[in-house]
């Protein structure tokens, strides 16, 4: 069994002002970086203990996975095609509003938006390289919410982010893979949940 803490970037200044990023690649703004520094303590004082760290390419998320392996005590994060966030295409930049003005409320109309087939072929492709590569290991890899999203939508049939439930900057999401199957444990943890949560125990039962 691999362990995976997939954790969101921090925030940056087109998350700040509600514009739909994807692949235009945004830095943190310094809000993110005290996200990521909190998220890194968070889960060095919860105790855990990471056999690497590893981010989506995108500037954001190598940040964000440079700053918590710095509190960790750990070499800088290694990049992972496949973790990127969801192409967008036409609507990258755009506020929601703008996008219901200039295409409607089908996304599926919007040029070069990515499909949810098209995004979790690629995203699990690149988890299952992780667990691969770290058997009976734990891993850390920051990615996006959109990436998280989708991922744990399908996993939980559609149950989690609930109606309304926002996927938090810094927020960790804890996932077991066993037998090459993905398996989600804990979703949409903030860094204070951190310490509260005995994962070890929490799997030995769920497993």
């Amino acid at each position: 069994m691999t362990r995976i803490s997939l954790v969101r970037h921090g925030q940056t200044d087109w998350n700040h002002d509600g514009r739909i990023q994807g692949r235009s690649d945004i830095p943190l703004n310094e809000t993110g970086r005290e996200q990521a520094r909190a998220t890194g303590l968070a889960l060095a004082e919860s105790g855990r203990r990471f056999d690497g760290v590893y981010a989506s390419p995108l500037v954001r998320a190598m940040e964000t996975a440079a700053l918590i392996a710095g509190e960790l005590d750990m070499p800088g994060p290694e990049p992972v095609p496949g973790l990127e966030e969801r192409s967008y295409g036409l609507a990258e930049g755009m506020t929601g509003p703008e996008i219901r003005e200039r295409f409607g409320d089908d996304r599926s109309e919007i040029p070069e938006w990515e499909d949810d087939a098209a995004l979790l072929e690629r995203v699990f492709a690149a988890l299952s390289r992780l667990a691969a590569h770290h058997p009976g290991e734990r891993v850390l890899a920051v990615a996006h919410g959109g990436v998280i999203g989708a991922v744990a939508r399908h996993l939980t049939g559609g149950e989690r982010p609930a109606k309304g439930e926002t996927i938090g900057n810094g927020s960790v999401h804890e996932f077991e893979v066993i037998d090459g199957e993905l398996r989600l444990v804990a979703f949409n943890l903030a860094p204070s949940d951190l310490a509260e949560l005995d994962l070890d125990v929490e799997v030995e039962e769920a497993g």
